[in-house]
């Protein structure tokens, strides 16, 4: 298998530990609220459990995708449908498996996928929302700083 199963496991808990700093009063919190219209008292009235379940969940989903971006071996894994004990792909790996496996390469993509995935949805939706530009920076900033990182994690641990 081209990526480590733990490295998204991990990652995808980068969402919540990116999240606890840039949502904070002290970075973005306070601006992102104004701008969505959010208090303090509406945000306590929210079904945690319900709120971080889903966020895990559809984080797991995100980490898991991300090694198809991230690793290039994936798309030599495709090629030999997926037979890790194919001969020629076990040679193919034994000479370049670790080809741009490294943290710095990970965050490139991981960088690009928030600003060429992340970025134009959280906009689309936001345009349609009728959503401020503060609001589509503060999101797709968070959405670009969490898969930046998530994409170094799985691309870097081998």
């Amino acid at each position: 298998m081209p990526f480590n199963f733990y490295a998204v496991l991990v990652s995808a808990l980068v969402t919540l530990v990116v999240g606890f700093v840039w949502y904070s009063p002290k970075v973005f919190g306070t601006i992102w609220m104004n701008e969505t219209g959010m208090s303090e008292e509406k945000a306590k009235q929210s079904n945690m459990l319900k709120v971080f379940g889903l966020t895990i969940l559809f984080s797991f989903m995100l980490a898991f995708i991300i090694p198809t971006i991230v690793i290039h071996q994936m798309g030599a894994l495709g090629l030999f449908n997926g037979k890790v004990t194919d001969s020629v792909y076990v040679e193919l790996m034994k000479t370049h498996g670790d080809v741009f496996r490294t943290f710095k390469h990970g965050a490139l993509h991981g960088f690009f996928a928030g600003l060429f995935i992340a970025f134009p949805i959280s906009a689309i939706n936001a345009l349609f929302e009728q959503k401020s530009w503060k609001y589509i920076l503060i999101t797709a900033g968070y959405w670009i700083v969490s898969m930046t990182i998530m994409g170094a994690i799985i691309c870097g641990w081998k």
